[in-house]
C-alpha cells in the first residue's frame, strides 16, 4: 500500500460521483480520481430520467431499494437545499383507472405502509382535488415524492470534488486493471491509474468494466430504451405534479406516467424497449457487437418468451404516437395527440440472470479491492448518497 491512499472511481452519473464525493470528506487524507469516458457529466441514465425524487413506496420491504430509497430521498432533499439545487417535494398519485386495478393498488397501499410511509387512500373525488383533470375510480398519495434536477446536483457535487483537490478525468475510458500485492494498476486510454481501492459505478457498462477488471458478474446488463414526449407548453396545465398508473408487479418497470420538472415541463413516460446498443436512444442507433452481446445471453431470451405479448406492446406503442397517447389518456383523459411532443430519450441499465428473472435490488459485490455496483437503476439516483455510504463501509 502507498504512504498516500489512492481511490479510483470509474463512471461520472450520480452514483460516481457521490461516492467520490463522501471519500473526499471521509477520508480527507485519500487520492481521489474519478474516471468518466465521455467529455462530459451525468450524459447517461442520471441525466435521461424523470428527474423524482423516489419515496420507496415499490420496493419489497427490507430491500436495498426501500432502505436506501428512503433514506436517500432525505439525504437528496438536505443536499439540494445545502448546494441550491432546484427541487420541489410535490407529492404523486397513483392512480387505479378500473376497478380490476383496486387489489393491486390495495396492496402497494400495504406495501407503502410496511415501509413505514406516509400513504393516504383517496376516492375519485379526493383524487381529482390534487389533479383536476386525472381519470380515477381510486388513487394513493403520496406526500414525500418529490422531483429535482439531477444533472444539477452532478454539477454542484462536481464543484465540490474540485474543491476539495479530486482528479477529475474525463474523456477516459478503462481498458483493463492488473492486481499485485493487493493494488491495482488501472488502465486507461488516458494512462494508467495505481489504486488501492476501485469502485466500478459504469452504469450500462458496469458488467463489461467488471470483466476488463478480472471479475466474472453473475448478471448481464441487457439496456432497455425508455421513450419520452413532452405535453406542449399550453397544456401543461393539465398536470399539475406526479400522476402514475399502478404497476405491474412482473416488473421492475413503472410503467407510463406523467411527470412534471422543476423547470415546470410536463414529461410522459418512459415505455421500455430493448435498446439495440448499450447507448441506444434511437431505433437507429446499432452496436453490432452490442447487439449480439445481448441476443446471445441466455436469460434475455428466457425473459422474452415469458413475456413476449408484453415485449409486442411496448413495440407497437413505440412505434405510434397514437397508442403512446392511448397510454397517456387513460390517467388524463383530455390529452391529444397533437400535445405530444418528442423528448430525449433514456436507457435503463438492467441487470439480467441467465435464468431469464430480472435482478430486482440493487447488486453490489466486492472482488479483489474492487467494488462493482452492477445494478443500479431506478431509484439509483434518488438513493445515490446511500449507495456512496453502502460502497464507502465495504472499503477495507
Amino acid at each position: 500500500m502507498s504512504a498516500v491512499p489512492r481511490h479510483v472511481v470509474i463512471g461520472g452519473g450520480i452514483v460516481g460521483l457521490a461516492v467520490a464525493d463522501l471519500l473526499t470528506s471521509a477520508r480527507p487524507e485519500a487520492e481521489v480520481t474519478v474516471v468518466e469516458k465521455e467529455q462530459g457529466w451525468a450524459t447517461h441514465q442520471t441525466g435521461r430520467n424523470s428527474g423524482v425524487i423516489h419515496s420507496g413506496l415499490y420496493y419489497a420491504p427490507g430491500s436495498k431499494k426501500a432502505l436506501m430509497c428512503q433514506a436517500g430521498a432525505r439525504s437528496m432533499v438536505r443536499f439540494a437545499e445545502e448546494e441550491g439545487v432546484a427541487h420541489e417535494t410535490c407529492g404523486k398519485l397513483v392512480v387505479a383507472t378500473s376497478e380490476s386495478q383496486l387489489p393491486a393498488l390495495r396492496r402497494l397501499h400495504e406495501r407503502g405502509l410496511s415501509n413505514g410511509l406516509t400513504v393516504s387512500w383517496l376516492s375519485a373525488a379526493q383524487a381529482r382535488e390534487h389533479e383536476p383533470h386525472v381519470h380515477a375510480v381510486a388513487a394513493l398519495h403520496v406526500p414525500s415524492t418529490g422531483i429535482i434536477d439531477y444533472g444539477a446536483v452532478c454539477h454542484a457535487l462536481v464543484r465540490r470534488l474540485r474543491a476539495a483537490g479530486a482528479t477529475l478525468a474525463l474523456g477516459s475510458t478503462v481498458l483493463g486493471g492488473a492486481c499485485s500485492g493487493g493494488r491495482w494498476v488501472v488502465h486507461t486510454s488516458s494512462g494508467d491509474l495505481p489504486a488501492d481501492v476501485v469502485v466500478n459505478c459504469a452504469g450500462l457498462q458496469s458488467d463489461l468494466v467488471a470483466r476488463r477488471l478480472g471479475a466474472t458478474p453473475t448478471a448481464r446488463i441487457v439496456p432497455f430504451r425508455g421513450e419520452y414526449y413532452s405535453l406542449k407548453p399550453d397544456r401543461s396545465q393539465l398536470v399539475r405534479g406526479l400522476i402514475y398508473p399502478v404497476p405491474d408487479p412482473r416488473f421492475p418497470f413503472l410503467g407510463v406516467h406523467l411527470t412534471r420538472g422543476v423547470d415546470g415541463t410536463v414529461h410522459a413516460g418512459p415505455n421500455a424497449v430493448l435498446a439495440f446498443a448499450r447507448e441506444g436512444y434511437r431505433w437507429n442507433r446499432v452496436v453490432p457487437r452490442e447487439l449480439v452481446d445481448a441476443l446471445g445471453y441466455p436469460g434475455f431470451w428466457r425473459l422474452a418468451a415469458g413475456n413476449y405479448r408484453m415485449g409486442a406492446t411496448e413495440v407497437m406503442r413505440s412505434m405510434s404516437r397514437h397508442l403512446f397517447g392511448n397510454s397517456l389518456r387513460r390517467l388524463v383523459p383530455a390529452i391529444r395527440d397533437d400535445d405530444l411532443v418528442p423528448a430525449p430519450a433514456g436507457v435503463r441499465a438492467q441487470a439480467l440472470q441467465r435464468d431469464g428473472s430480472l435482478v430486482d435490488d440493487f447488486l453490489i459485490v466486492q472482488h479483489h479491492n474492487v467494488i462493482h455496483v452492477l445494478n443500479a437503476p431506478s431509484p439509483a439516483a434518488t438513493s445515490a448518497f446511500e449507495i456512496a455510504r453502502h460502497v464507502v463501509s465495504l472499503m477495507p
